[in-house]
This record gives C-alpha cells, structure tokens and sequence, in this order.
C-alpha cells in the first residue's frame, strides 16, 4: 500500500479516535518548498466535520501519526496544513525495494482492458506534413502510454485512400504528368502524388477564372468549371468499378504507400494493422441500411439518409446522399464495427484526430450508442490542437505546407549545427555523428510536440526546439548521456541493495520523492491521454538530478556507502528518463 493510502487510512483513525467522527475524506497536498515536510494533510474541509481550532485538530492528529505511522519522522502544523517529515529509513526502503526493477513505474502487461489508437490516417493524395507529425507522435505515444498503464494496445490508422480528392491527383497526372513515376523523377511516391494534387488545384483556379471573365457568377463557376466536372466523373467510374480507373487507382496509391512508409520509418512509428476507407465505407453503407429498417436513421424525400439528434442538442445529419453513396460518416461507421468484429477483445478505441472535427466524433459515438454498441460508451476522441508557423497556417492545395520528410531533415540539420557549435563531438566518428543527429533532432522534434497539453495550439520553431538549455529533449538527453557518464566513471562499484542507517542530504530525498511520483503519473497520462504529462514530469526529474548533481559528490565522496548509494540512484534516475522518453518514442544517447 502507497504511503498516501496508508495516511489517509490513519487520519481516519485518527479523527474517530480523537474525534469521534467519521471523515469522509482526507486532503493531501505536497509541501510548500517554505515549510519543513514532504506530505502535507489539508486540515480546513475537517472542520465540516469536527468543530474546533484546525490547528490544535492539526496537532492531534500529527501527534497520532507519528506515534501510530512508522515512516512520519515528525510533523510541524502551520494554521490549517498538517506538515508531515518523512522518514529517510522510509524513502531508502523505496529505494531498495526498485533496485533491479526493469521498467519501475509501468504496470502488468495486459493486465486492463485492450484499446485500440487510431492516429495518422493521413489522404493518399499528398506526403505527410507538420500536422501530420503532431498527430502521430500524439497517437504513438498515447498507445505506448496505455501500454505503460497496463493495457493490451492495437495500433491502427484508417487510410483514406478514396474520395474526390485522390481522383483530383490522379486526373491531374493523366492530364500533365506525361507518364512520370517515383523512379523517373526520383521524387519519393507521396511527393509525385501531391505534386499534381498541386497541379490540379492550379488548373481548377485558372479554369474558374476564365469562367468569371466569361460572366459566370462566382459561385457558379467554381462549380462548372471542367476539370473539376471531370473529377466528379472519374469518382463516379471509380465507385462503379471501371477498370481503367481502378488501375490508376491502384498504381498511385502505391507510390503513395510507399512513401508514407519511409516517412514513418523516419520518424519511429508503426501501426499493428491496417484500414482503408475503400473497403470499410461499404460495411458502413449496409449498417445504415439496417439501422433504417430498426427506425435509427429515417429517409427524406430526396432518397438520402438522415438521422435526429436535435434531442441531444445536436442537429441532423446527413449518412447516406440520396444516389446512394457514402459519406464519411458512414466511412467511420463501418470501421468502428469492422475493428471489434476483427478485435473482439477491444474494449475501448482512441481516435486521435484534430480538433476541427470535435462535433464529428460527438454524432459518431452517438450514432454507434443509437445502434445498440455497448463498446461506444468506451470511445474517445484525442482531440489536438493545429501546429502553427511563424508564417501561418499551412494549405496543402497550395503546396505552402511544410513537408514531415523534409522537417525531419532539417531537425537532424540543425541538431547537427549546434552541436558543432558547443563542440560536443570530440572523439566520435562520422557514422556514431549521423546517428546522434538524427537521435538529437528526432528528440527535439518530439519533445517540442508532445510537451504541450494535446488540446492546446502550437507555434513551431526548430532552433527553439533544438536548445540544450530549458525544457527541451536534448537538455533531457544531455542529463541522461552525463549519468551515463558517471556510471562509466563508478565501473563495479554499485551494490545490490543499500543500507538503510544513513542520514540522507535533502537534495537525495528530493530526487527519491521525484522518483516515487513515476507510476502515479503514467496512470494520470493515461487516464488523461497526455503524453505532456510525461514530458513534464521528465523535465522536473531532470531538473531535480541536475540540482543534485550541483551540491552534492558523488564520485567524490569519501565513504564508500555514500559513493555507491548516489552512483545507484543517478543509475535509477538514468533508467526513469530512458523508460519515460519510451513513451514518448524518444531515443536518449549513451554519449554526447
């Protein structure tokens, strides 16, 4: 049992003992740097239940638990807080009881339910850019998160691989690309799709133009305009089968795998299994149909297919269009069941999907609950907010977008820049340099990302990122290479397991309280779906060591108990770092 829980247990006592009362509950709170204790008890909400002074209440209650609790050392009560010392025999049997333990903090594998996280699902028409990053590195880290908490985790993405706009690239290729492929231009397959994505919307502008200087109206020309009507042509054809523009269909979209492949080689993620819209919309068009039949959805006199949410404060909403086809909310129907059919031990899904769509997923969960899904009550929405640049938002249309391939370069450019510039390569040769480049701005790319709160904007800025000061992923990096360090320095001299007889220094206590706070905080990440949590707790960690590390020896130290205890604990402060950058899928480096 926690020392909290224990505490708490003992307030109780406390209160009905003294008191004669039954405390519902009891507040605890860390202690103010200004005042002398590691926990302190919230003696004001008592006062509902026990009349008197909170400071004498306070008093009597430490009083019982330093009699009654064999880790409280002693206590000090200032007005309404119950300042609580704990003992260093209690923090250095913490500290024996980790020793040896891979992965402290994370609970039993599969031990919870199983989960399944739903990030990138990204258009076949273009390469991933920024936005994408945010939402794969989100989506990877939550599912490693969830693991960390004890779940059985599936890592998928819905590929969006049909729909006007993939027909919008493939036309443009027929119409200019003169026959070019991946290994013709040397472009990777993603880039030569968006490229005539590009094209494309070039071409509908100009056309829409003339219409306008022709004397249509706006609205109508960029309705008329030809090569968007033969778009819509070509996505009718698709959706009938035809074989020429299946065949496009499919060589395209291939290049575009194939690139999307390297890009998520690059950047460290992967996906258990696979979706793809084109399979999945057809599932989702016959369950409406049922849903139809059972007076879930109801048909209007156009033919299309609606259901009422008014009742929920929402509005109606459109599932099926009156010819028959799918929109994407019957897409996400049909994926929704497809996965749990294919999974039937899932029992929760995350969608990590920006914020732009939060009214989307509200009327998805509510659709799939109206069907009678009981796992709907276990979805959830991991709603981000958008990646800024200094120069604004980014239109892909436009091609003003920046490119993740070409953001993953430029970090492991800029890594590489300013390490030069602090001269932290001495001693390493070009490939072991390559390498902790691409470990340094992959880091800063990450951490930069993941340390906001989801729900918040970004504003990015490389350089910024890629600081070794401040609350950035080469500055918890460079901790972690320093105990690296340290303990190459120690060789053999770290025991089994450390004696508890010794006075600990205020600034080992700290960092073992820092320590304990781990397991709590992967549990929070989780239940939250935070990867930010974990960022931040590191950095405090990291913080806390770096602090240690300024006022007290540890290689110095002249009693050889003392030595081996803090070469130990920069060892487990060492490994808390490496597993929590696991969960945010960051490599640390032996050596910088």
């Amino acid at each position: 049992m926690e020392l909290q829980q224990v505490l708490e247990q003992k307030v109780k006592e406390a209160a009905k003992s003294i008191f004669k009362t039954d405390l519902p509950s009891v507040e605890f709170q860390p202690t103010r740097k200004d005042f002398e204790g590691d926990l302190t008890v919230v003696v004001f909400p008592m006062l509902r239940t026990i009349k008197g002074n909170p400071v004498e209440i306070g008093t009597k209650i430490g009083q019982y638990l330093q009699e009654n609790v064999e880790a409280i050392a002693k206590f000090n009560v200032v007005k309404g807080f119950l300042n609580l010392v704990v003992s260093d025999y209690y923090y250095l049997s913490f500290f024996n009881s980790i020793l040896g333990r891979d992965r402290f903090g994370y609970q039993e594998a599969n031990s919870k339910d199983a989960v399944m996280v739903e990030y990138s699902s990204p258009n076949t028409n273009k390469p991933l850019h920024l936005g994408h990053i945010r939402n794969n590195l989100l989506g990877y880290s939550v599912a490693e998160i969830l693991k960390a908490a004890g779940h059985k985790v599936y890592k998928t993405q819905i590929i969006n691989d049909r729909g006007i706009h993939i027909c919008k690239s493939m036309l443009a290729w027929q119409k200019f690309g003169k026959g070019e492929t991946p290994e013709s231009s040397g472009l990777k397959g993603d880039h030569l799709v968006g490229k005539y994505y590009v094209e494309f919307d070039k071409a509908y502008k100009n056309e829409v133009a003339q219409l306008i200087s022709d004397g249509k109206e706006k609205a109508i020309a960029e309705k008329e305009a030809p090569i968007l009507l033969e778009a819509q042509e070509m996505l009718r054809k698709w959706e009938a089968g035809d074989e020429d523009v299946v065949s496009l269909w499919k060589k395209m979209n291939g290049w575009v795998y194939e690139g999307f492949d390297t890009t998520y080689k690059n950047l460290g993620v992967d996906f258990d299994h696979l979706y793809y819209e084109s399979n999945t919309y057809l599932l989702g068009r016959n369950v409406v149909k049922e849903g139809l039949e059972k007076g879930v959805f109801f048909k209007k006199e156009d033919g299309s297919v609606w259901i009422d949410l008014t009742e929920e404060g929402l509005d109606e909403k459109i599932v099926l269009r009156s010819d028959g086809t799918a929109v994407y909310m019957t897409q996400d129907i049909g994926t929704a069941i497809q996965r749990v059919t294919d999974f039937p031990d899932i029992n929760g899904m995350v969608y990590t999907v920006g914020n732009e769509q939060d009214y989307h997923f509200k009327v998805l969960f509510l659709i799939l609950k109206k069907l009678g899904y009981s796992w709907a009550e276990k979805l959830y929405h991991l709603s981000y907010g958008m990646v800024d640049l200094p120069s604004g938002k980014m239109k892909s249309r436009e091609g003003t977008v920046v490119d993740a391939d070409d953001l993953i370069k430029n970090m492991e450019e800029t890594a590489a820049a300013i390490s030069r510039d602090l001269g932290k390569l001495e001693g390493y040769s070009e490939e072991e340099k390559k390498v902790l480049y691409q470990t340094i701005g992959l880091g800063a790319l990450k951490y930069y990302i993941l340390k906001v709160d989801p729900k918040k904007r970004i504003l990015f800025n490389p350089e910024e990122s890629v600081d070794f000061q401040g609350n950035t992923g080469p500055f918890i990096q460079y901790t972690y290479a320093r105990i690296q360090s340290i303990l190459r320095k120690a060789g053999d001299g770290t025991l089994g397991t450390v004696e508890n007889s010794f006075a600990l220094h205020p600034k080992e206590k700290e960092l073992l309280k820092q320590i304990q706070l781990f397991p709590e905080k992967v549990l929070e990440a989780a239940n939250d779906h935070s990867p930010a949590l974990i960022a931040n707790y590191t950095y405090d960690l990291v913080k806390e060591f770096n602090s240690f590390y300024q006022q007290v020896s540890i290689l110095g130290e002249s009693k050889a108990i003392k030595r081996d205890f803090r070469v130990q604990l920069s060892k487990k402060v060492g490994e808390v770092i490496q597993d929590a950058f696991h969960l945010l899928g960051i490599q640390v480096p032996e050596r910088m």
